[in-house]
C-alpha cells in the first residue's frame, strides 16, 4: 500500500470511528489529517484533501479547537492560518474524556437525577422505575467519578510519573 493510500485509509477510517464517539465525521476525518501530519495544515490543505467546503471546515476546526484537541499555528511571512492537532495521545485521551463528561455525562446525570426524585407513591410501577433510575444515576456517577480521577491523576506528575513506568 502506498503512503498516500494508507494515509487517506486511515483518514477516512478515523472519521467512520469519529460518528461512533459522538462526533460528526469531517470532524473526525480532520482531526486525523493533522494528527498524522508532521507539519502545520492550512484550511485551504484541509479543504482539498478531504473535498469539503471552507465554511465545514472553518465550523470543524473551530469545533476542535473548543475540545483543545486542534491548535492554530503561524508561519512567520505567511497570510494563512495553519493547523496542527495534539500529538500526546494520553493528551489526547484526557482532553477527549472531559469534554465528553462535560457534553454527555454531567448533562445525563443531571437528568437521572431529576427523574430519579419524583415522588413514586401510587403504584409499583412507579417505585420501580425511581428504583431503576436511582440505580443508574448512582452507577453514572461512579464512572464519572472514575473518569475524573482518572484525568487528576494524568495531570499530576506523580501520577504521570506512574503511568510512563507502567508502560
Amino acid at each position: 500500500m502506498e503512503f498516500k493510500e494508507a494515509k487517506n485509509k486511515f483518514v477516512q477510517t478515523w472519521g467512520a470511528l469519529g460518528s461512533q464517539w459522538g462526533i460528526n465525521k469531517t470532524m473526525a476525518q480532520i482531526h486525523a489529517l493533522l494528527m498524522v501530519s508532521n507539519e502545520p495544515v492550512s484550511m485551504e490543505d484541509i479543504m482539498e484533501e478531504l473535498q469539503i467546503s471552507r465554511g465545514n471546515t472553518s465550523m470543524n476546526l473551530k469545533a476542535l479547537m473548543d475540545w483543545g484537541i486542534v491548535y492554530k499555528e503561524y508561519k512567520a511571512g505567511e497570510r494563512k492560518e495553519f493547523f496542527t492537532a495534539e500529538k500526546d495521545l494520553d493528551e489526547l485521551a484526557v482532553k477527549i474524556s472531559r469534554e465528553r463528561s462535560k457534553r454527555e455525562i454531567k448533562p445525563t446525570l443531571k437528568i437521572l437525577k431529576e427523574v430519579s426524585s419524583i415522588d413514586a407513591n401510587n403504584s409499583a410501577e412507579e417505585k420501580h422505575f425511581v428504583d431503576q433510575t436511582s440505580k443508574l444515576y448512582d452507577f453514572v456517577l461512579k464512572a464519572d467519578n472514575m473518569l475524573d480521577k482518572m484525568t487528576e491523576f494524568n495531570d499530576n506528575w506523580l501520577g504521570k510519573l506512574v503511568i510512563k513506568m507502567m508502560k
